[in-house]
């Protein structure tokens, strides 16, 4: 029997499939710098750079002491939890999906702190090589895909 699927995958999935309703790509799992995984990036049609962290539970994002070291890797930083999540504990700095692992939904637009522009050609470069990758392996498991 397969083992269940964790709450953050789930929510990341709804996330993913929202995102696309406002124009944007998207991947998991991303790392931005050394040191950091964010569990969704979204990538926007004007070029814009979201990071979304999936919550599964209020121990889940009290354990979470890198939230902050994600800040000057995007334009917008949001939580994505689900409708029981206290979100009265959410920072007010930073916007709210509510998600379940079919959709989402934006209930506060996070505040827009534009990347600089040498920043952001790096982290779409490495989001599109992220992607390509992903997309690979999914084609071929058997490649050897370092660079």
């Amino acid at each position: 029997m397969p083992e269940p699927t964790p709450p953050g995958v789930l929510l990341a999935r709804g996330v993913s499939r929202a995102l696309i309703g406002h124009g944007f790509v998207s991947v998991e799992e991303f790392v931005p710098t050394r040191g950091l995984r964010v569990d969704v990036m979204g990538l926007g049609p004007k070029g814009e750079l979201w990071v979304i962290e999936c919550k599964s539970g209020l121990a889940d994002f009290r354990a979470d002491t890198k939230w902050q070291g994600y800040l000057p890797w995007c334009d917008r930083f949001f939580w994505a939890v689900d409708r029981d999540f206290p979100q009265d504990v959410l920072p007010d700095e930073s916007g709210i999906f509510v998600a379940d692992a079919y959709d989402a939904e934006i209930l506060r637009m996070a505040p827009q702190t534009p990347l600089p522009p040498a920043r952001r050609k790096v982290l779409t470069r490495k989001f599109a090589v992220h992607a390509a990758r992903r997309l690979h392996a999914l084609r071929d498991p058997e490649a050897r895909l370092s660079v």
